[in-house]
């Protein structure tokens, strides 16, 4: 039997896990709604949460993944989703913030059966929230899951959907990192450049064919062997390395799990511009404060990595693929608007894409 329901331990942990809280509520709105799914049948184990819905319905992806116990899965969707709401609004999008992720490893836990079931959860919401393609998911991933709703995005070509949205994350990361290289170096020109990519999945694939084609020297890490290997192959030209982050860079670009930029980097790094696909990149607020006095470009993550969620608005809206495109390279000026705030004001690039997003929220309210 499936079941589904909020928890009063969702409500504590929810106090507990806002990373960038804030007391203004309009600025940093609380979570609407937590619903933990379990299905006995197949195993499913997971938890959607929606943060916001003032502008929109939620929308956000399904992440797979192993967490070593619950409470790490709670923790992250909250975080995950509450990017949303801010990756949808600084974007334009007249969309809300959500997130899900099914607790296991997607190499031996996933399943159709358990996708469907999943489908079918989704599906009690409504469409208050729509689910798309994550980390540890994919188009194939999506199909399935439309057979329990039709509240889903990132389906296949031949499923009626638009495919994969890592290439549009990836322009949209790439597009950022040109508006902060004019700023940083005074020209979009890459010829040369050191970036350090960090996770060769599906997004950093992409980002580092962007930039090996614009004249980018590209390091990559990836604790994952066969990731490895296949990058290896397909960028000869590229160098694997244990840790990007240590390395002489001039861009580091986080395209894997999130919390990797902390005090400690941000004290050390060589990079001038950090601006990457990885959702929830710095540790703590205080982060930016470092990153801010020692003169380091940081890209709000929301801004730059906005690209897939404009494909997955894009095909729920019937936009043409061209239109979409258009909507991704404009992070560009979004993120360049970004800047010039932080610059203008003499505040971090985080709080300057806070005010963008607090405005749209308080419109809408």
């Amino acid at each position: 039997m499936t079941t589904a329901h909020s928890s009063s331990e969702a409500t504590r942990v929810l106090a507990q896990t806002s990373v960038f809280s804030h007391p203004d509520m309009s600025i940093d709105p609380p979570h609407e709604q937590v619903v933990f799914c379990r299905d006995a049948e197949t195993g499913l184990r997971a938890i959607i949460a929606v943060h916001n819905t003032a502008l929109g319905p939620a929308l956000g992806g399904t992440r797979m993944y192993p967490y070593a116990a619950e409470a790490d899965a709670v923790g992250d969707v909250l975080r995950l989703s509450r990017g949303m709401t801010f990756k949808s609004a600084a974007a334009g999008l007249d969309l809300g913030g959500g997130k899900a992720v099914i607790i296991g490893d997607p190499a031996v836990h996933k399943s159709p059966d358990l996708l469907r079931a999943y489908g079918r959860f989704v599906d009690t919401l409504g469409g208050r929230y729509i689910t798309a393609g994550d980390v540890g998911t994919t188009s194939d991933d999506m199909d399935l899951i439309g057979e329990g709703t039709s509240y889903v995005a990132s389906k296949t070509v031949a499923g009626g959907g638009w495919g994969d949205t890592a290439p549009m994350t990836a322009l949209g990361v790439f597009y950022s990192l040109l508006a902060a290289a004019e700023r940083v170096w005074g020209s979009a020109d890459l010829t040369g450049r050191t970036v350090g990519v960090e996770g060769v999945g599906k997004v950093g694939v992409q980002l580092a064919e962007l930039l090996t084609g614009a004249g980018a020297t590209v390091l990559a890490a990836d604790p994952y062997a066969p990731a490895r290997e296949a990058f290896a192959a397909r960028f000869p030209q590229a160098r694997i390395v244990d840790d990007v982050r240590s390395a002489q860079l001039d861009v580091y670009a986080p395209c894997a799990m999130g919390g990797t930029v902390t005090e400690t980097l941000a004290g050390e790094t060589a990079a001038a511009i950090i601006c990457g696909a990885a959702n929830n990149q710095l540790t703590s607020p205080s982060v930016e404060q470092v990153l801010g006095a020692r003169g380091v470009t940081w890209v709000p993550d929301y801004i730059a990595n906005a690209g897939g969620v404009i494909q997955a608005f894009g095909e729920q809206q019937n936009w043409t693929r061209d239109r979409a495109q258009e909507k991704v390279e404009a992070l560009h000026d979004r993120a360049g608007h970004v800047l010039d705030t932080a610059a203008s004001k003499k505040i971090t690039c985080g709080d300057a894409a806070r005010l963008i997003v607090a405005e749209r929220l308080s419109q809408a309210r």
